[in-house]
């Protein structure tokens, strides 16, 4: 069985959601995704993903509340004005589904992937790492320890200017 993505589900500290569908995503990069092994305590031995870093680019068809999303913020202000103002993406399910399903998007696996996190301040809620900005309807995010949105994206930069 081969596995088609076919979408990323944005998870933050919250526990709301974003959906966002293969077709609604531009550019995309996962960087140096691992395999770890551990357990907390008692708990079940677990599988994670961490990465260095992502950045990826979404058109304005994703800014709006998926129902299978739990988005109490988004609600109000929609998706992409949730981000702007919270730096709390946490990590992001990559949904996969069957080649042998046709077209039909049923989700058949995932993986977690797990971004590099710094507390912004004493609550631990915003990530120091995690920038966004939105330009001509279209929302860039970058999580990075190194590198800002503005620094991926150098026609940010510009359209500042």
């Amino acid at each position: 069985m081969k596995k088609v993505m076919s979408a990323l589900r944005f998870i933050f500290k919250n526990g709301e959601t974003m959906t966002v569908k293969r077709d609604q995503i531009g550019d995309l990069w996962i960087k140096q995704v691992t395999t770890s092994f551990g357990r907390i305590g008692d708990g079940d031995f677990q599988e994670i993903h961490p990465c260095e870093s992502l950045k990826i680019e979404i058109n304005k068809e994703a800014d709006r509340v998926n129902s299978n999303d739990i988005n109490k913020g988004g609600l109000e202000a929609g998706m992409f004005a949730r981000i702007k103002k919270f730096q709390d993406i946490e990590k992001m399910d990559i949904l996969y589904r069957d080649t042998k399903s046709g077209e039909k998007l049923m989700e058949v696996e995932r993986d977690t992937i797990y971004f590099p996190y710094k507390a912004l301040d004493t609550d631990g809620q915003d990530n120091a790492y995690q920038t966004s900005a939105l330009l001509k309807e279209v929302l860039y995010i970058v999580i990075d320890p190194k590198q800002t949105v503005e620094e991926v994206y150098p026609q940010l930069r510009a359209a500042q200017s």
